[in-house]
């Protein structure tokens, strides 16, 4: 047999070897999300639909939580590798939770509005100086957003009385039972109500954060330290699915439908000011950390106005 032929037969072997050898294993993480009802939480789904964060060598497994103060827990719990969760919620890194945020996923938060019942006493926010509001949990982006409305209206930090309700469900069922005047909310879930005939938007919050990080990225401090490729691979994946909910509409519309288990109409009416806030690069924004850095300690986050350094890190994502 000649050199040649020897050659060829090796080739031939190895290829079929290599044929035969299973596909490398995908990377098992566990990615949190601060709220079930969120239109770019639900990337999550849609980037598995996707095969966005198979194209990585990653497998996801998503745990929903009830508010970022229940996710930023189970960080501090060792069971989270990823999560997605907001703004004030870096200020949890400076009360020692294991976790910060390693890339901005959202500007302004005008995916957020203001619900009421039809019959509420509520009927401008002028009307909601000493009333009640309900949230998700203390120290969550739905209690900073209530917070910082009243101080916009001059009222002070505690002009509105906020209390933490967890999910949508029970807040909505506090309102019409009386004993809540007002519930923050996501678009899509104030949509459902109001398309049902149960309630109404009484106002988003766009204007009244403009500098601000509605949403980031946290990255648990083991996974930063130990596999910092991994936290890369996460960030490609995501901001790969953030430009195909921007370039696919239709596609996405019915992916968050599916997910945040709302009407196809209510995503697509929502569209819109989703996209027009999410981040396509991590950039965090300067003006809006030090939005967040100052208003940790009226939340009672901290008690001091935190290094802003330790918030977040710029190890992946810059800042301007």
């Amino acid at each position: 047999m000649t050199r040649v032929r020897i050659t060829r037969r090796a080739a031939i072997t190895g290829a079929a070897a290599l044929a035969l050898r299973p596909a490398q294993a995908a990377e098992k993480i566990r990615v949190g999300k601060a709220v079930t009802s969120s239109f770019p939480f639900s990337g999550l789904e849609l980037g598995k639909e996707q095969g966005l964060w198979a194209a990585e060598g990653l497998e996801i497994e998503i745990i929903a939580f009830a508010g970022d103060g229940r996710m930023q827990q189970a960080f501090g719990a060792g069971g989270l590798d990823f999560g997605l969760g907001s703004g004030p919620g870096m200020g949890y890194a400076v009360k020692g939770v294991p976790a910060r945020a390693v890339a901005a996923l959202a500007g302004p938060p005008r995916n957020m509005a203001l619900l009421v019942t039809n019959n509420s006493r509520v009927k401008t926010l002028d009307d909601l100086k000493g009333r009640s509001v309900g949230v998700t949990t203390a120290g969550s982006l739905t209690d900073w957003l209530t917070r910082q409305l009243s101080q916009e209206k001059g009222w002070g930090p505690d002009g509105i009385e906020v209390l933490p309700l967890g999910e949508p469900r029970a807040r909505f069922a506090a309102m019409k039972s009386g004993e809540l005047d007002a519930s923050v909310n996501s678009l899509e879930e104030t949509l459902s109500v109001q398309l049902r005939g149960e309630g109404r938007l009484l106002a988003t919050f766009g204007d009244i954060a403009p500098d601000f990080h509605t949403h980031v990225i946290f990255a648990s401090d083991a996974m930063i330290q130990k596999s910092p490729e991994t936290v890369r691979r996460f960030l490609r994946a995501w901001f790969r699915i953030a430009a195909f909910m921007r370039d696919n509409r239709e596609a996405t519309v019915k992916s968050v439908a599916r997910t945040m288990s709302v009407p196809e109409s209510v995503v697509e009416g929502a569209y819109a000011e989703e996209i027009s806030m999410l981040s396509f690069d991590g950039v965090f924004s300067l003006k809006a950390v030090e939005v967040i850095r100052r208003s940790l300690k009226d939340m009672g986050i901290v008690e001091t106005v935190p290094d802003i350094k330790a918030m977040f890190t710029t190890e992946f994502s810059p800042l301007k």
